[in-house]
């Protein structure tokens, strides 16, 4: 995709292949295709959100990126510099600048470790702040987080749900990122909760500049937060799109199921759902065409045979259907 300004981040071509491993010898007689050839790009101090069903290859997403597993082939480029290409230490020179929040922060976090040293082990470890500062900072970073400075000596399974997620974002932020990877933050919170953290992702775009790969399976949570939206469906992008271009004239038939299944706040309004048949089929075995096809109410003959060319239709709008 061509961009009129250099994006920060750039994935064209992603593919993630895990072997599927058999027999005594544990030779390879498949593979799971969780990522397959995927393209997008974030500009800086923007949020791309990336959506779809559970298994649909959206962390893989992420994590590749991130190096934290190697990719099948495609390129990660951040800031004009390739990041499959670098050496272990070179790699580790960037870490700081892109940072990853999890879903569940308290399963990333240490029992036993104190939650200021949990922020405190990567400033120490990067060289970023001297010993007699690191307290200081982390406790700079909490208070911007919203949590209070009596936190910093308290264990992990002392704090609420939002909290930890708040200890989470604080822990990513320590490093004073530009990129940060947020994989499903909000999802396992209360509605008054993800409120919250959504705000304070906001907070925190505005005042250092942050950009975000977001990812969820909630699109009425990725309208409020994001620029522009991806769709991810069995490893594969079938649309990407500004929000309010996606959510005004969504084109593929899977955005259009997933945008139905959205609540409306305003109980008299109406919009018809689009129920879709049939179970996700396995990255394993993907369908041959469309992967899509097998599930989608608009599929001809074309659908079954022939790959659709992930394509430009306009405003920044791409997709990948052969009925658009």
């Amino acid at each position: 995709m061509s961009e009129t300004v250099q994006p920060l981040l750039e994935v064209n071509g992603l593919k993630k292949y895990f072997p599927i491993k058999s027999g005594l010898f544990s030779r390879t007689v498949g593979q799971v295709k969780a990522v397959d050839d995927i393209s997008f790009s974030i500009r800086k101090g923007e949020t791309f959100g990336l959506v779809g069903e559970s298994g649909s290859g959206k962390s893989t997403v992420g994590k590749t990126i991130l190096r934290l597993t190697d990719k099948t082939d495609g390129t990660v480029t951040f800031k004009g510099i390739d990041l499959h290409t670098l050496q272990p230490e070179e790699l580790r020179k960037l870490r700081p600048q892109m940072q990853l929040i999890f879903q569940d922060p308290y399963s990333s976090l240490n029992p036993r470790v104190r939650i200021g040293d949990a922020i405190g082990e990567a400033l120490l470890d990067h060289g970023l702040v001297p010993q007699a500062e690191v307290r200081d900072r982390v406790l700079e970073v909490l208070e911007a987080c919203g949590l209070s400075s009596y936190h910093i000596d308290r264990f992990p399974h002392e704090f609420s749900g939002g909290q930890r997620q708040r200890v989470g974002i604080a822990r990513a932020l320590a490093l004073d990122p530009e990129l940060i990877i947020a994989d499903e933050p909000v999802s396992a919170l209360d509605v008054s909760i993800q409120a919250q953290i959504i705000n304070l992702f906001r907070k925190m775009q505005d005042t250092k500049g942050l950009t975000y790969l977001f990812i969820s399976h909630d699109l009425s949570v990725v309208e409020h937060l994001c620029s522009r939206i991806g769709v991810m469906y069995l490893g594969s992008m079938m649309e990407t799109a500004p929000r309010d271009e996606l959510f005004r004239n969504p084109l593929h038939p899977y955005t259009k199921a997933l945008l139905s299944a959205v609540p409306i706040p305003i109980p008299k309004l109406k919009r018809e759902r689009i129920v879709l048949s049939g179970e996700l089929p396995s990255p394993a075995n993907p369908p041959a065409g469309c992967k899509f096809h097998t599930r989608c109410p608009f599929a001809v003959a074309r659908c079954k045979e022939e790959k659709p060319e992930f394509r430009h239709v306009g405003s920044d709008h791409y997709v990948a259907c052969h009925l658009v």
